[in-house]
């Protein structure tokens, strides 16, 4: 496995080994120990799957404390901007982000360390997204904070015509107005 560091300490690029010849292929997308040895220290206790087509975007999402989650995330079918934008009151690098293309071929994951805002935007017809959870979903302290911030400078790789939003996602106010999360998350 190959760990590449983003300018956001603790968002990290995991790019697993694969094994494929002319039956398909074979990787590991998780291996506590290796991601232990590797300074990745969390418990998942959940997994979860979406499926959505071109344009959505969902988030930019997180939950308040003390409900505040990591995540593993990757895709599985498709392609999609994976964004994370650090929320930490008080961090250096409070309001950066980190926006890297997942995509079926490059198997590549991205770990989100608790005190982080997690959104993507579907790049491919349609996209099948996978993500572990090392914390419950908490509706009560769900946040979200909106994708086309000024603030936040993202650009998703989609116009805002093409962006498919929830009804809660067009609502997100901007980080300013937002929920910052303590460094501690």
């Amino acid at each position: 496995m190959n760990i590449i560091s983003t300018q956001l300490p603790g968002v990290v690029i995991l790019e697993p080994e694969i094994f494929g010849d002319s039956r398909g292929y074979f990787f590991e997308s998780w291996n506590k120990e290796k991601y232990e040895q590797n300074e990745i220290h969390v418990t998942f206790i959940q997994d979860n799957e979406s499926l959505s087509r071109f344009g959505v975007l969902r988030g930019l999402h997180y939950q308040a404390a003390p409900y505040t989650q990591a995540k593993l995330v990757r895709v599985i079918k498709g392609a999609v901007l994976d964004v994370a934008v650090d929320i930490r009151h008080g961090s250096p690098t409070f309001g950066k982000h980190v926006a890297v293309e997942l995509n079926e071929q490059n198997k590549r994951q991205i770990f989100v360390p608790r005190g982080f805002a997690h959104g993507f935007a579907v790049l491919s017809e349609e996209a099948i997204f996978a993500y572990k959870c090392d914390n419950r979903y908490m509706p009560s302290h769900e946040r979200g904070i909106a994708y086309n911030d000024p603030a936040l400078g993202i650009d998703w790789r989609i116009t805002p015509e093409q962006a498919i939003l929830s009804d809660k996602d067009r609502r997100n106010p901007m980080l300013a107005e937002a929920e910052a999360l303590s460094c501690e998350q």
